[in-house]
């Protein structure tokens, strides 16, 4: 297992961490790489559609980065992401940019100065949900950063998985 540092992989293995993610394509020298990962009992259609929910909500700690707002719970009709959409949003305020997308594949934005690739991998049965967050940073700043990222991207990641394993549940808020 390769030794990293604190907060910077939750649920990846090694050969993960060794792919390349769009978000790569973007950042030259990154002094701050992290990388989540969860598997999902969903086909990647299943869980591409809540991937691009988060076009609507953070889906992680919504008292904390949605301003007390739930995140939906049912899936939206939004259409198919196009580079330069909206990456995301906080409170119904839109946030960064969508950089790259391949759908069912992966969906790569910036926000705040980081790249972000949400990568789906067919996994037998099931379907590997990766998240690589990528930057360059004051390198004081980088482990309060890798750390937060940690705590909010393990929650949206585990939300996400909850809802595509779930099903889809058209006209319901709950």
């Amino acid at each position: 297992m390769r030794k990293g540092t604190v907060g910077d992989r939750w649920g990846v293995t090694d050969d993960e961490t060794s792919l390349h993610y769009p978000c790569d394509d973007f950042v030259t020298s990154p002094n701050l790489q992290a990388w989540r990962g969860v598997s999902v009992q969903a086909p990647p259609a299943a869980v591409w559609s809540w991937v691009l929910q988060i076009r609507v909500a953070p889906y992680s700690y919504d008292w904390i980065d949605n301003r007390g707002r739930r995140s939906p719970r049912r899936l939206l009709d939004l259409p198919e992401p196009q580079v330069g959409d909206a990456f995301t949003s906080s409170g119904n305020r839109p946030l960064g940019r969508i950089v790259s997308v391949e759908q069912e594949r992966q969906l790569t934005g910036r926000i705040l100065g980081a790249f972000m690739s949400y990568v789906l991998v067919r996994d037998d049965v099931t379907t590997r949900l990766l998240l690589k967050v990528a930057m360059s940073t004051h390198r004081l700043a980088a482990p309060a950063i890798r750390v937060g990222d940690l705590v909010m991207a393990r929650r949206q990641l585990l939300n996400l998985k909850q809802l595509a394993e779930r099903g889809p549940r058209p006209g319901s808020e709950s």
